[in-house]
């Protein structure tokens, strides 16, 4: 058969008989391929698609190991990080927050992994971390993994508690500082401290919303009142600048009371005393802070004034004027070799009493050590004690 009669036979469709396996819609490359050739590329294809099978699934495998198990609770949800803890001791973690917890023989657990449901049979002793890897390794979990449309699967550690609140809660918890906030979120356990001074922990359920003042809460910070300074203090030899000054206005009876301002100068790193203009009597004073220093580089720190004869106190007058938030220092009975100091802070016009000793340098002379070889000490003074020394010195214990 010549080129022109294979030709003819290829165009020639209407007088070939129609093959079973003939398909119109294929194409001529397709019709002229190479059975064989298919075949082995199939194969190929083939053997290359079973290991990357493989390779999926060690590596689902991996992911579900390292996946942290979740724990839920009343419409809780929280990852557990450190899974080398034991079921009874997440518990303990938790009654914190779900004191209904706190007692332990009321509390059951389950597993829920995928498909596998599994009761902790001993809360104590299993670990989270072993009771996930069993469930893992087991033939039930890895058959029931095949099967399952969500290849991913969340491990759900879920305590019981006889004879638990039927409230549904709807998420965890939270600080706040206002109530619109509280209403607005999901959270379940809302702390916000409110206008009379007071902490709340608020819960919300399908019931309704529960509040009560709390005394403590791990999600505050520990807080304590008082003055924590930035600046060095007040060196003794200023401090006793002021007392002369103050005593030179109680000369001859006058007993008058008197002021200083107190700047600190950041330029300089030092501090300054300023005697500003005032009028003053025996138990006022009337002053205009100085204008030249009134700028960002100096700061001012302490207003001091003085009780002449008194003792030291804030009077009602000094809490009116005293607004500002800085330190206050009253120095009271000047007529005596020690007088009195009281040192405060108004923070906001809000006062609180701190230690002078916070503020004021106390310097200390040194002094012989060898006086201190004559002093022992005795925990408490007692009439032995009394005999022993009055025979010491010579004289009779009566």
């Amino acid at each position: 058969m010549n080129n022109n009669e294979n030709t003819n036979e290829l165009l020639d469709l209407g007088s070939t008989p129609i093959d079973d396996d003939f398909d119109p819609f294929e194409t001529e490359t397709e019709v002229l391929v190479d059975t064989s050739t298919t075949e082995d590329t199939s194969a190929q294809q083939t053997q290359t698609a079973e290991p990357i099978k493989t390779e999926t699934k060690d590596a689902q495998s991996a992911d579900l190991s390292e996946k942290p198990p979740v724990f839920e609770y009343a419409g809780a949800t929280e990852n557990i990080d450190d899974t080398s803890k034991t079921f009874d001791e997440l518990r303990i973690e938790k009654s914190t927050d779900f004191p209904e917890l706190e007692d332990g023989k009321r509390v059951s657990w389950t597993v829920e992994y995928g498909k596998i449901t599994k009761t902790v049979s001993d809360p104590k002793g299993m670990s989270i971390g072993k009771m996930k890897s069993d469930i893992e390794a087991s033939k039930e979990f890895t058959d029931n993994l095949k099967k399952a449309k969500d290849k991913n699967p969340s491990c759900k550690i879920k305590p019981r508690v006889t004879a638990q609140s039927k409230g549904t809660l709807t998420s965890y918890r939270g600080v706040f500082t206002n109530m619109d906030d509280v209403t607005a979120t999901d959270k379940v356990i809302s702390i916000i401290p409110a206008r009379d001074g007071k902490v709340y922990e608020i819960r919300k359920t399908e019931m309704g919303r529960f509040i009560t003042p709390i005394n403590g809460c791990d999600m505050l910070s520990e807080v304590m009142a008082g003055f924590f300074p930035a600046l060095p203090r007040i060196p003794m030899e200023t401090v006793l600048q002021i007392v002369s000054f103050f005593r030179h206005y109680m000369r001859n009876g006058s007993n008058q009371e008197a002021l200083v301002n107190i700047y600190w100068d950041k330029k300089y790193e030092q501090f300054i005393i300023d005697a500003p203009e005032q009028i003053v009597t025996p138990v006022s004073v009337n002053s205009k802070t100085n204008d030249d220093y009134a700028n960002e580089r100096y700061i001012h720190f302490m207003d001091i004034h003085s009780h002449n004869s008194m003792r030291a106190f804030f009077s009602f007058v000094d809490d009116n004027d005293e607004k500002a938030t800085r330190l206050y220092t009253v120095i009271g009975n000047l007529h005596e070799y020690f007088p009195d100091i009281k040192t405060r802070i108004s923070n906001g016009g809000k006062f609180l009493d701190i230690d002078p000793l916070g503020v004021f340098e106390l310097t200390e002379c040194l002094f012989p050590m060898n006086w201190t070889e004559n002093v022992s000490f005795r925990k408490q003074h007692g009439d032995d004690d009394k005999n022993l020394f009055m025979r010491y010195i010579g004289g009779d214990d009566k």
